[in-house]
């Protein structure tokens, strides 16, 4: 059975709703879009992925790339450090719209310029970022997608809290470059202290780094892990699966790839079909629209994977009410 959770209604989604292929396909005129992300580039660009997603987006649309929309791609591979650097690089090829893929990202491209517009393909945080003044009136050169993944961070404990009635310590892991994470650390805290749940922050942005914050969760008696939504997190997703079964420990993350991964489970909004919506601000932007006045998009449904072979890998009885709400069980 599935229960699809409505939490906010899409400020201005009527604005965004409709095609507008018939401009793009203005005879003669090529537009040029940055796309940056902290990531590596996927090995395949298929609508399943993110990044596939957004080019669908933006076919259905009526773009195509190499035809009427070139396409400059900027991956910092993890390095974080590389972003400024890129996205000065997209601002010399005289791009016409950046779609920033995450906070870092989108943090990056807002240094870089102030009059470029920028869409967020989608942020934690937006206002805590700094990014826009409002959601409904956004302000400056930047708009796009919200996941409001701090407002979240409640229900992420309470979800482990079911599978794990008697945990007492919970650990938060961070990517230090996601202004957002700090918001979902206080949200996790704030639910901790009325559960009497002790909540921890570990950082990591590498491998390694990943792999030490595991060991000391262990070293320090953690019951369970919350891993913050992050592209980075979610490329490393079967790492960071793979390390909360052998350190036995419970794991949740936003997006639904972790669990389909081999993490215990997920919640969150679907991250692919929000790159797909963010085509649509790309358009309106080209259409002549000014990102400042294009409400930021929140969702308005949240998936709950839950995988219950790592249920059973890590000793878990998984209550019926929460296989019943469950979106998907992955046997």
């Amino acid at each position: 059975m599935t229960a699809r959770r409505k939490l906010l209604i899409a400020l201005g989604a009527s604005l965004l709703a409709g095609p507008f292929g018939s401009f793009a396909q203005q005879p003669g005129k090529i537009w040029r879009i940055g796309f940056l992300s902290s990531v590596s580039r996927p090995t395949t660009s298929g609508s399943d992925n993110p990044f596939g997603a957004f080019l669908q987006g933006m076919r259905e649309l009526g773009y195509v790339e190499g035809k009427n929309v070139v396409i400059d791609w900027r991956f910092a591979d993890g390095r974080v450090e590389d972003l400024p650097g890129l996205a000065a690089e997209l601002i010399q090829s005289k791009v016409d719209v950046i779609l920033a893929a995450g906070t870092p990202a989108t943090s990056a491209a807002q240094k870089a310029t102030a009059t470029i517009p920028i869409v967020m393909g989608p942020v934690g945080d937006p206002i805590g970022s700094g990014f826009v003044k409002s959601l409904a009136r956004p302000g400056g050169n930047i708009t796009g997608i919200s996941n409001l993944t701090g407002d979240v961070g409640a229900k992420y404990l309470e979800i482990l809290l079911s599978m794990v009635p008697k945990l007492s310590r919970v650990a938060v892991l961070m990517y230090p470059a996601n202004s957002s994470h700090d918001t979902i650390l206080k949200s996790v805290r704030a639910a901790g202290g009325k559960n009497g749940v002790e909540v921890v922050s570990m950082a990591a942005r590498t491998p390694q780094e990943i792999e030490n914050a595991f060991s000391m969760m262990t070293k320090d008696k953690s019951g369970a892990v919350i891993v913050a939504p992050d592209q980075y997190f979610l490329q490393q997703r079967s790492q960071i699966a793979a390390l909360a079964i052998k350190n036995r420990l419970p794991s949740i993350l936003n997006n639904r790839e972790y669990a389909e991964a081999g993490g215990l489970c997920s919640y969150g909004v679907n991250v692919t079909d929000q790159y797909r919506r963010a085509a649509t601000y790309v358009d309106k932007i080209l259409r002549g629209a000014k990102p400042g006045d294009l409400p930021v998009e929140q969702p308005t449904e949240f998936q709950l994977f839950i995988n219950r072979k790592t249920a059973k890998a890590l000793g878990l009885t998984i209550p019926q009410s929460l296989l019943i709400s469950a979106d998907k069980v992955i046997e």
